[in-house]
């Protein structure tokens, strides 16, 4: 065979092995989003809610001010004095910013990260809210409202995170690959400044409200371990079986002595 002919076969065959592995590559990945679908839509009619209070046996500790003097714009932007957010309670002591999340039987469920993205805000030389959680993957966003400059590292299981950040500079972005409760998030200028970040691998976790309450839903029927965790009290546990369409309630209560 002629090298100019040799040379069209090659070319033409090469082409068509490309054909067929892109065309091999897009129905598997439009078969993978397929099924990611069909769970999700499965959960959703299926999917039950777990809900649930919070609360402190015993006298809630006091909440200490914090001293902000040695930044006057910081102190400023207060109109009364700042108080510390390691223990929130509200009404018939409930307690906020407590995790409540599925922490075993949802092995071997895939999820998709949201694409909306999660924000911490630094407003008042603290950090807004005080726990946040996101999923594996999902976009965070670190804004500062604030006019000065802050600077937070995060010395965590997953990439670390080491910035500073100027009054009106462009939000801050990071995601997180590893599971993780709770990645704490310090200011080096403002010592003062400090909250958790929680990464999971599934959708079905909670930060409490000022009401101690959280809410777990699309949840698949089946049998979880629940947790509830804060940065103060340490971890508590329950063990839930949930059917279709259930709604359960889930009550916590932290000692208020524990200090973990």
């Amino acid at each position: 065979m002629k090298p100019k002919y040799l040379s069209i076969l090659i070319v033409a065959a090469f082409t068509y092995a490309t054909v067929l592995f892109n065309t091999h590559n897009s129905t598997v990945r439009a078969s993978s989003e397929h099924r990611l679908a069909e769970t999700a839509s499965d959960e959703a009619s299926n999917g039950a809610t777990l809900t649930g209070r919070v609360t402190l046996a015993g006298q809630a500790p006091k909440n200490h001010s914090i001293n902000m003097a040695a930044d006057s714009v910081c102190s400023k932007s207060h109109s009364g004095a700042a108080m510390s957010e390691e223990v929130v309670t509200g009404a018939d002591n409930a307690v906020a910013n407590v995790l409540v999340y599925v922490s075993d039987g949802v092995s071997g469920r895939t999820s998709e990260a949201p694409n909306h993205p999660a924000v911490i805000e630094q407003k008042g030389c603290q950090y807004r809210p005080h726990v946040i959680a996101v999923e594996a993957g999902q976009k965070l966003l670190v804004e500062n409202s604030d006019p000065n400059t802050q600077h937070s590292p995060m010395p965590n299981n997953n990439r670390k995170w080491n910035q500073s950040q100027t009054q009106g500079a462009a939000p801050l972005e990071t995601t997180f690959g590893r599971e993780e409760v709770a990645i704490p998030v310090k200011c080096n200028i403002h010592p003062w400044m400090k909250g958790y970040i929680a990464v999971f691998k599934h959708p079905y976790f909670a930060v409490t409200n000022g009401d101690g309450k959280f809410a777990l839903k699309n949840l698949p029927p089946g049998n979880y371990t629940i947790t509830a965790w804060h940065e103060q009290f340490g971890t508590s546990t329950q063990k839930v079986t949930i059917a279709a369409n259930e709604t359960k309630d889930v009550r916590f209560v932290f000692e208020a002595h524990q200090n973990h």
